[in-house]
């Protein structure tokens, strides 16, 4: 094949490059919004209210609602609560588990056996016992159910990704409790994927500051490590705050690339693919049985306060051709925090479940 010429390929940098900061500079607010929004939907046992809530997901029914709820505050740490919660299609509590084990439930997963993972990010800063484990040993281990009260706070804790079977029972553990740095794992994991055949993928990474951790780590079925990619910064395979996971028909990996406004797609091996501006600042991402592809902006103009021309909300499109069809926007406007869906789920019926860090709420969407 014949060389180009420099001023060809250079054009053609140039070409690529100006595409990416139009499509960065081009807000997606104008979208319409088909939904109503449901409040109030999932009861609560008397005299429990919510707390922030980032992990949502669907059960294997279809219809169930599985949801990470941080005990009534921000934080587990120091609750006796079980912040894993199973809801019907009406609203009732169906189980509760977890009590006692995690600091700062996040991100959260149904695989393809209707187990649950969980991440527990510890990001809250609080309850993570006598400092942080830095060897590159993981703790993994099967056994029986959670233990019913907090462990004491001298014993590191967090930074862990957990299966648990549907009925509460701890399947595996991955991670160093109290966390470790590459070329240990975890420091901040985010989000937790599943792959069809069994693969596990987690993102961490919670922080922008300097020298953050940023990476996607991928492990067998049976939990071995395997591979890692991406490192803190704005380049091309590059992450800052890669806070969700999510994965199309065609076993694309999407990563929401949050604090770098993008979406970055990638193969099962960690070749980018795709870089997409259009979703603005994700949070969250949900991709159903059709490929419609929903992702939570809970940040725009208010975590990013130079982020203003983007409004915070649901943005709905088709992984096929990533146009934005839909736009369910936060009330919220003058929000100074995170505000509006943080974690996104959908059932198979189209109904579209927010979870919300900042008010606190697990909010859902019906079709009007």
């Amino acid at each position: 094949m014949p060389r180009r010429p420099r001023a060809l390929m250079t054009a053609l940098v140039t070409c690529t490059a100006a595409g990416a900061l139009a499509a960065q500079a081009t807000p997606t607010n104008d979208a319409p919004n088909p939904y109503r929004t449901i409040e109030n939907w999932a009861k609560l046992p008397d005299g429990r209210t919510w707390g922030s809530t980032s992990g949502v997901a669907i059960d294997r029914d279809g219809s169930s609602v599985w949801v990470a709820e941080r005990c009534g505050a921000n934080s587990c740490a120091s609750s006796d609560l079980a912040p894993i919660l199973e809801f019907d299609a009406s609203g009732t509590l169906v189980r509760s588990f977890g009590q006692g084990m995690f600091v700062t439930p996040h991100g959260l997963f149904v695989d393809r056996n209707d187990n649950i993972w969980v991440t527990d990010c510890a990001c809250t800063g609080a309850g993570r016992g006598g400092g942080r484990g830095r060897g590159a040993d993981t703790a993994s281990g099967r056994g029986g159910p959670p233990p019913a009260s907090p462990p004491a706070t001298t014993a590191p804790r967090g930074d862990l990704v957990y299966e648990f079977s549907s009925d509460g029972k701890l399947l595996l553990t991955l991670g160093t409790p109290g966390g470790a740095r590459e070329p240990g794992y975890f420091f901040q994991p985010n989000a937790v994927l599943v792959a069809p055949n069994g693969d596990i993928y987690v993102s961490e990474g919670h922080s922008s500051a300097a020298g953050a951790t940023a990476r996607v780590l991928k492990f067998d079925a049976h939990g071995t490590f395997v591979a890692s990619w991406g490192s803190k910064g704005n380049g091309p395979g590059q992450f800052d705050q890669p806070h969700a996971l999510a994965m199309d028909s065609r076993g694309r990996l999407f990563v929401g690339d949050r604090a770098n406004n993008r979406i970055q797609i990638f193969d099962q091996s960690g070749k980018l693919l795709d870089t997409w501006y259009q979703f603005s600042r994700p949070s969250g991402i949900y991709i159903d049985q059709h490929d419609s592809i929903y992702v939570a902006d809970s940040e725009s103009g208010s975590i990013a306060r130079d982020r203003t021309d983007w409004k915070r909300g649901i943005r709905i499109g088709s992984v096929h051709d990533g146009k934005v069809i839909a736009f369910i926007p936060d009330p919220v406007e003058t929000a100074t925090n995170t505000s509006a869906a943080e974690g996104v789920a959908v059932d198979v019926h189209g109904v579209i479940y927010g979870a919300e860090v900042g008010p606190r709420a697990l909010k859902r969407y019906i079709r009007n």
